[in-house]
């Protein structure tokens, strides 16, 4: 299932450069920042794949719905290292691109399910 599954690989593809980032910073004097970005970093692929594996496509939503919470917060801490100027403008409008497009797909992937959970109710209580 993930194997096809541009919005898992695009957000392990994010964690890796968060991580990656994480070190480069902690290598810089800056770690109190850095480890909160990791954790929400991190955090939105391994939503992602709790929702690719969820029980139900409720549950699936609500791991999505997480995971767009996550990428909301990563985006919070890339500002705040930018502002900060831990990060240069170049770095910053790397990560940050690539995280909003995360948000983006999250929101569109999660506005369709709930658009298809509401049809199928429909159908079935017609």
């Amino acid at each position: 299932m993930t194997e096809n599954s541009i919005i898992y690989e695009k957000s392990k593809d994010f964690a890796v450069r968060v991580v990656k980032l994480w070190k480069y910073l902690c290598n810089k004097g800056e770690q109190d920042i850095s480890r909160q970005l990791k954790r929400s970093g991190t955090g939105i692929g391994a939503n992602i794949i709790e929702g690719l594996y969820g029980a139900s496509k409720k549950d699936f939503i609500n791991k999505l719905c997480i995971a767009q919470k996550e990428c909301n917060e990563s985006l919070y801490w890339i500002d705040i290292l930018h502002k900060t100027d831990f990060i240069t403008d170049a770095e910053y409008d790397s990560i940050h691109n690539d995280c909003e497009e995360i948000a983006r797909i999250l929101a569109k992937i999660i506005k369709t399910s709930r658009k298809n959970i509401e049809e199928e109710d429909s159908t079935h209580n017609s």
